[in-house]
């Protein structure tokens, strides 16, 4: 299962390492931890004195992933090609979770798809031609 990225200071620490895969039009950026809890929320206090008997690790957290996009309007001015984009990305992802790293997961658009080309805001070409390249973009990142 692939989580969402809700808080802006999951986005900040995401944005402040450098990406760990890029393409023409996206780049993919990825910390091996977990989302931020929130203000107010506290971690749980390790206790062994009722705990279970357990074989994994504490530092060991589930195998779960958690995905955040950034699809600015300036590169893409049609909310319909913002959305289709995130879709890809999600589509994408799911496609690769297998072989991807635990943890938090960035997508950025930092080109913009030319116009000139894609005269559609949805057009299958456009749609194909991003998953093929997020495609690209997760096979690298998984390396």
């Amino acid at each position: 299962m692939i989580g969402r990225l809700l808080r802006k200071s999951d986005f900040e620490r995401l944005l402040a390492v450098p990406p760990c895969s890029r393409s023409a039009h996206f780049a993919v950026h990825y910390l091996h931890t977990r989302p931020d809890a929130g203000p107010g929320v506290r971690e749980p206090s390790l206790c062994t004195g009722d705990a279970p008997d357990r074989t994994d690790s504490v530092d060991n957290f589930a195998a779960e992933w958690w995905l955040g996009t950034v699809v600015p309007k300036r590169h893409a001015p049609r909310s319909v090609t913002r959305n289709m984009l995130r879709r890809q990305v999600r589509a994408a992802m799911q496609r690769h979770q297998p072989r991807l790293r635990p943890g938090l997961w960035l997508v950025r658009l930092r080109q913009p798809f030319p116009r000139s080309s894609f005269v559609s805001a949805d057009s299958p070409a456009l749609r194909c031609t991003a998953a093929d390249e997020l495609d690209r973009l997760f096979q690298r990142a998984a390396a």
